[in-house]
């Protein structure tokens, strides 16, 4: 998927892994499933022209791959976000942030860095159904320098739907 970045060049994913494995114990304690359940784990780099800003990190459970959901086996480098936010009832649980050091083995080897790197996870409900997504925020990544408008209504808000 390419889009254009804002101001930034163009985005695109870059899926790095995917495939059936067991997850992080924190990741499964995340999701409410036993730990030693296997579940779809996709790593993808976020990519703004052509350097990688974002990794990218989702655990889908088996149970979670059916139904509406059962696409999401097949993404390709097509943008999870995209269409995780498609879905009016889709709820997001706060998000946990961390620190991570720039050489942890929670990185891919080609994405590792000398400096820390900001995370943060968060898992999503669609119909009954939960997926965690992590993002680590690399040396490339640069925020917004200028405020993003937010509804009143909603600032403070970290649960969507």
């Amino acid at each position: 998927m390419r889009l254009i970045g804002l101001n930034h060049g163009e985005f695109r994913v870059d899926r790095l892994y995917q495939g059936w494995q067991l997850p992080l114990y924190s990741e499964s304690r995340l999701l409410g499933v036993v730990a030693g359940q296997r579940a779809l784990v996709r790593e993808v780099g976020l990519m703004l022209a052509q350097q990688t800003v974002v990794f990218a990190r989702s655990v889908f459970p088996v149970s979670s791959l059916t139904g509406e959901l059962r696409h999401l086996r097949y993404l390709q480098n097509k943008s999870l976000g995209a269409i995780l936010f498609k879905y009016p009832g889709m709820r997001r649980s706060p998000f946990e942030l961390a620190r991570i050091e720039g050489d942890s083995d929670y990185l891919p080897p080609a994405l590792r860095q000398d400096s820390p790197a900001w995370g943060r996870r968060s898992r999503f409900v669609i119909g009954g159904r939960s997926l965690m997504v992590s993002e680590v925020f690399l040396e490339g990544f640069t925020p917004w320098t200028t405020a993003l408008a937010v509804h009143r209504a909603r600032r403070g808000s970290v649960l969507a739907g």
